[in-house]
């Protein structure tokens, strides 16, 4: 009995986090996507720990009124630090004073985890929303301590020094540059020449350097303009992680809830068959993907030769598509002898030779069902 496919058989779908990428890959994976992992950026430590355990020294010995917890990952990591230094007793019992505001439910897990409790949670989860509830509060001669996340906006401390408050920046961590430039270089190719589904990011610094590599090699013009197009399905786990793309005037999807399970759903669902290119052959439905296509359940893996000769023949819904017409389609080629092997290797890819018909002197054509349109 054949096993039937996942949601997402075929579907190739571009990941650019790093923090947390296992279990988004692994999710995807379980559905029967196959996952390219190119994240764009890495989390790397505060570049110095004994800075790090200085400022948690005076934060312990001068008490803020105002904590702003702007992520989980640096929260923990604080504690952390501080625990190794033999200082998280005092820095928890420091923390228990104060007034704890979290920019997200993320950071707000993290405060209860450490067994704290919030005094307040930003609903956008932006630190802007933090630091213009702190203003409506009041801020004059208020201790705030905020801890930075990778990609601070050192304005947002400012506005609230203007307000009147004492502001400390702590660095838990930062961003570095990618781990692997040259595997976000080739993901930028193929998502770029429709190999890929879609593009998933978690975070607004990987949408960002997703933008930066495709400038940095020649290749934003083209990036824009695939995302522009919805070719390739731009999602992002909310609105501030869109917020480099949507200042591009692009549309990326984004879930109603804001959080990785929702982000999964929404991919899975805007990627399912009935909003793929398909078509009702003689062997069964053919849908056609980003690196692949599926006939009748079965996914086969298709090379950009390939794939374009089958995604022209299914544009076409059975009618006759000539030699010339593939030529154009097909990347590289330089005369109709390419359209004939190119068409012998999608026959053998396929492993159903008669599903691609050729028409003397004409071309060639899907062997579809006589109701068949594309979808």
């Amino acid at each position: 009995m054949k096993a039937k496919p996942g949601p997402l058989s075929g579907c190739t779908i571009a990941v650019t986090a790093h923090r947390r990428a296992d279990d988004l890959i692994a999710s995807f994976e379980r559905r029967g996507a196959k996952v390219l992992h190119a994240p764009t950026l890495q989390i790397v430590p505060a570049p110095d720990d004994h800075a790090l355990i200085e400022a948690t020294r005076r934060v312990i010995a001068n008490p803020p009124d105002d904590v702003v917890v702007t992520t989980a990952v640096g929260f923990r990591g604080w504690v952390e630090a501080a625990d190794t230094a033999g200082l998280a007793a005092d820095l928890l019992g420091t923390l228990e004073q104060s007034r704890l505001l979290a920019r997200g439910p993320k950071a707000r897990g993290a405060i209860r985890a450490a067994g704290l409790v919030e005094h307040w949670s930003a609903r956008s989860e932006t630190t802007a929303e933090v630091v213009e509830w702190l203003r409506d509060q009041g801020v004059v001669g208020r201790k705030i301590v905020v801890q930075l996340h990778g990609l601070s906006d050192p304005g947002l401390q400012d506005t609230l020094r203007q307000a009147g408050a004492s502001v400390r920046g702590l660095e838990v961590y930062r961003w570095g540059p990618a781990p692997d430039p040259a595997v976000v270089e080739r993901v930028l190719g193929q998502i770029i020449g429709g190999a890929v589904d879609a593009v998933v990011h978690t975070s607004a610094p990987a949408a960002q350097a997703l933008l930066d590599a495709a400038a940095l090699h020649a290749q934003y013009d083209a990036l824009v303009a695939v995302l522009r197009t919805g070719r390739v399905l731009n999602a992002c786990v909310g609105p501030v992680t869109a917020g480099p793309f949507v200042a591009l005037g692009l549309d990326p999807l984004v879930p109603d809830r804001y959080r990785l399970g929702a982000l999964i759903r929404s991919v899975t669902d805007r990627l399912t068959d009935d909003n793929a290119r398909s078509i009702e052959t003689t062997f069964g439905q053919l849908v056609i993907r980003g690196g692949a296509a599926v006939l009748d359940g079965v996914v086969l893996p298709l090379g950009p030769g390939p794939r374009a000769v089958l995604s022209a023949l299914v544009d076409a819904g059975g009618d006759v598509v000539s030699r010339p017409e593939l030529l154009a389609v097909l990347p590289g080629a330089e005369d109709v002898h390419a359209v004939e092997v190119t068409v012998n290797r999608l026959r053998t890819a396929v492993g159903r030779p008669e599903l691609v018909r050729t028409v003397v002197r004409r071309g060639y054509r899907l062997a579809v069902e006589p109701a068949a349109v594309p979808t």
